[in-house]
């Protein structure tokens, strides 16, 4: 297999029609000057088969030529997302159908001044024949070239929210329920449809609702998406054994599974690495937020390299992600900018970057956005970080860096995907769900720990869990927590676990499917009203935090009453419940909240939500790996065979002196090398102190 660089570096370069033809040899020439070694390319379908059988690879040849003249590896990124002219018209029966029976037309991509986008519906056998038609005259054209390094199989692993109810993707989901349920009447029965005949009686559902088929429907999409993907992957497998296949997704695992099919675990198991795509200017500059992206991306991973795919370099003008948002919050990209998000991702395991853009398109919404160097491909103030970032990333004194891996964080987030999928169809988003699993991991990094994000597949790693937004758990779920707690596990659950069980049915005892015995109690009171319940907090600890959405209070059987609702939003009925339950169950323990923490968090940080999750770290007995005590500035630790690196971000505009303290279950440290930034790291004992330049960090070597 060819190797790839050592360390990556680089952008995607062309999407055709931009950059202007005439610039490409000064921009290859500038690009290894600058020490960038990767261009990625949109090798666009309905750009090069310009009539059946008929392909015009003038423009990609010159690409790859140029890439091999200047030494810089080519990444070749299929897409089968935008189909040729003719194609929509020879197949229009295969063009994407909404759930209201509207038909897709061709259009632009905003990343891409070319026709054909979103493409057709690759569950049609006769599209998916002339798609495979494409994809091996593409690699047989290309696999024996110099410039080739690997493919990308899927640019930012996701489907449209919209689609697709077309007779074939119908047909595919009457398949997989043949596989799921092996009879119609198995399937009459778990749908509640019990005069489904045939197969053919079993549509796929077109409005949302909390219910058996619209779960089965949610469920097979991401299925049939990542039939699709594997499709791919052992195509090109098959035409080219010597050159890697690669994917990138948008790390909304936490966010857009339900409706958009992304799943960092599922999407990386395809490839041979995986990376990701994260654009503060559309997601915003708190620092947790870049964190929570990596920490995903490397979850999914499971140990295979990633890469940053797709950063910013430049601004973004006129989107509405941006529109009343002030300028640092990552509209107007300067050089600090690039260099701290450059190390947050180096920070959390990526070993490689691409930009979004080398240079900026010309034409389109996205006119001007996310290129490090000007419109003419000249360069900035911007790109000479870039160039600062690239040169001693990819300097070979600097193997021993990457060599090191983020170690194992002290609790784990576990991420439930049927709870998720039961949010968007009981509510029509994911945004309660979202917000509770993403306040839980900004509480926890915010109180000095690092939270991992778990399948529950991966649980047995881990010897402390936090369980947000259960409201909706599949039985096999709840049994395989009751073991894990029982064999010695900490557990942290947020309210109403497993409320409603398989299909969507609530069950007649609360906590459901036995999780009453697993937490020690049951439920006495319920509200699900979460626009009654923002102001909503209870006591723990001595102290108050927030929560909301829904609000359970318990009754102790064998646990033990530890909190309780203090606010008048909690109304008569609560006010003064318990809210809080302690319990050992096996070897291990559990701590049941009756509401949602981690959205209370989300909705509006605060000293108290933040101490409700340091507490909560102190009650499960986790030990820190390493501390600041200064918000703004997060530490995170790397370790090899050959030793420790330690990661100090600043995420503050002012320079900072950072002590940081270890667990006592680090080290002994003796001896700190500074390997990137200014200034001496002076070690004492378990802490170590070291300046920081504002947006910045330090790596530091120990011994």
């Amino acid at each position: 297999m060819t190797e790839l660089p050592a360390f990556p570096y680089g952008a995607v370069y062309f999407r055709k029609s931009n950059p202007p033809k005439a610039d490409w040899p000064r921009d290859y020439a500038t690009a290894a000057e600058d020490s960038a070694n990767m261009f990625r390319h949109w090798f666009l379908w309905s750009a090069i088969e310009t009539a059946p059988g008929i392909f015009d690879w003038a423009d990609y040849d010159r690409q790859l030529d140029l890439a091999a003249h200047n030494g810089i590896t080519t990444v070749i990124a299929e897409f089968l997302t935008a189909a040729p002219e003719w194609a929509w018209r020879q197949f229009a029966h295969a063009r994407f159908e909404d759930r209201d029976g509207k038909r897709a037309h061709s259009t632009y991509s905003h990343s891409c001044a070319v026709g054909g986008f979103p493409g057709l519906c690759l569950d049609n056998d006769d599209v998916r024949a002339a798609g495979e038609q494409f994809l091996r005259a593409l690699v047989e054209r290309y696999r024996e070239h110099p410039g080739l390094g690997g493919y990308d199989i899927w640019n930012e692993c996701n489907i449209p929210a919209a689609y697709c109810f077309c007779p074939a993707t119908a047909t595919r989901f009457r398949e997989w329920l043949r596989e799921k349920y092996g009879t119609v009447a198995a399937l009459g029965e778990a749908w509640r449809r019990y005069s489904i005949a045939e197969w053919d009686d079993a549509e796929p559902p077109r409005t949302l609702a909390p219910y058996p088929d619209v779960l089965d429907w949610l469920q097979f999409r991401i299925d049939n998406a990542y039939r699709l993907m594997r499709w791919r992957a052992d195509l090109i497998r098959s035409l080219d054994a010597d050159h890697p296949v690669t994917a990138h997704g948008v790390a909304l695992s936490i966010s857009n599974m339900a409706d958009g099919a992304c799943h960092e675990w599922r999407a990386a198991a395809e490839v041979s690495s995986y990376g990701f795509t994260w654009v503060a200017s559309r997601r915003g500059n708190e620092p947790w937020k870049q964190w929570h992206a990596v920490d995903l991306v490397r979850a999914g991973s499971r140990g295979k390299p990633f890469w940053h795919a797709e950063a910013q370099a430049g601004p973004l003008w006129m989107q509405p992600q941006v529109t009343g948002r002030p300028r640092e919050d990552g509209r107007i990209t300067d050089p600090e900018d690039i260099r701290l998000w450059n190390l947050v991702s180096f920070a959390g395991g990526a070993t490689g970057m691409l930009y979004l853009r080398w240079r900026p398109l010309l034409d389109g919404p996205l006119f001007g956005a996310f290129g490090g160097y000007s419109m003419d491909g000249s360069r900035t103030p911007r790109s000479e970080m870039m160039r600062t970032l690239a040169e001693w990333a990819t300097a070979p004194e600097q193997a021993d860096v990457w060599e090191a891996r983020p170690v194992r964080g002290e609790i784990g987030i576990v991420v439930v995907p049927e709870s998720q999928l039961f949010c968007y169809a009981q509510q029509g988003s994911t945004a309660l769900y979202a917000q509770a699993a993403r306040g839980a991991y900004q509480g926890f990094l915010e109180a000095g720990y690092q939270p991992d994000w778990v399948l529950i597949d991966h649980i047995d790693e881990y010897d402390a869990l936090y369980l947000p937004f259960p409201a909706m758990l599949p039985a096999a779920v709840a049994s395989r927590l009751r073991v894990w707690v029982e064999r010695g596990g900490t557990l942290l659950s947020e309210g109403c676990p497993g409320y409603f069980g398989d299909g969507g049915t609530v069950g007649a005892v609360q906590p459901n499917l036995g999780l009453d015995d697993l937490f020690g109690a049951r439920e006495s009171y319920v509200e699900f009203m979460p626009d009654l319940l923002d102001g909503l907090t209870f006591e723990v600890g001595g102290q108050a935090a927030p929560g909301g959405i829904f609000l359970q209070a318990y009754t102790p059987t064998t646990g033990t009453a530890v909190g309780w609702y203090r606010c008048e939003a909690a109304g008569a009925y609560a006010d003064g419940a318990v809210a809080v339950v302690d319990n050992q169950f096996g070897q291990g323990r559990t701590r049941l909240v009756g509401t949602f923490p981690g959205y209370g968090h989300a909705r509006q940080p605060s000293d108290a939500s933040r101490a409700f999750f340091a507490e909560a770290a102190r009650w499960a007995g986790l030990a820190p790996h390493a501390t600041t005590g200064t918000p703004g500035i997060l530490a995170r630790l790397h370790a090899s065979p050959s030793g420790a690196f330690l990661w100090v971000l600043n995420h503050c505009r002012q320079s900072e002196t950072a002590t940081v303290h270890f667990g006592e279950h680090l080290g002994p440290f003796t001896a700190a090398t500074r390997r990137w930034g200014t200034g001496a790291a002076a070690l004492d004992g378990q802490s170590l102190t070291v300046g920081v330049a504002g947006r910045d960090g330090a790596v530091v070597q120990l011994r």
